[in-house]
């Protein structure tokens, strides 16, 4: 049910997970540990996580990248209507939640003064995520960024607030 953004090949969103949390708690470098590494060792992206490892994205969230991780938090998938995240898990659904995962994830390294200057990013599933800055605040498709360039040694993370869907 809470298994929605991250890039296919670049979508450990477990390790992203970790990444963010990491990052957040030391000030946004995190050094030495890739993207899954990080977001595991974070502890508030276990959702994501979770999804990473069920999409089977971890090996490539944990290769040479750059990647530019969109990572919602466990709140933002709590979000999602009731039975989503359960149904995203199971092995059946592996391909859509491939999709939605990739769509949270950007090839190559886009800091957060860079995502201000742009209003469409192509993700790694394929589709344009719209990014917007208005007012100080960041909207990437209807997320917001609510913390920004937890930096990875294969990318970076930016945790937002609602996981994104792809159309």
């Amino acid at each position: 049910m809470q298994v929605a953004h991250l890039v296919r090949s670049v979508l450990s969103i477990s390790l992203l997970v970790g990444l963010v949390v990491m990052g957040m708690a030391h000030g946004g470098d995190v050094q030495g540990k890739d993207i899954v590494d990080t977001a595991v060792a974070g502890g508030s992206f276990k959702t994501l996580v979770a999804a990473v490892q069920a999409a089977g994205l971890v090996d490539t969230l944990k290769g040479a990248g750059p990647f530019t991780v969109f990572a919602p938090t466990d709140e933002a998938f709590a979000r999602l209507p009731a039975g989503t995240v359960e149904g995203l898990l199971k092995p059946e659904n592996k391909a859509k939640l491939q999709a939605i995962l990739t769509y949270h994830v950007v090839p190559g390294k886009v800091m957060a003064a860079d995502v201000v200057k742009i209003s469409t990013a192509k993700t790694v599933n394929g589709q344009p995520l719209s990014v917007s800055a208005k007012n100080g605040a960041v909207m990437v498709g209807n997320a917001k960024v609510v913390k920004t360039d937890i930096v990875a040694s294969n990318g970076v993370i930016h945790v937002i607030d609602t996981v994104v869907l792809p159309k």
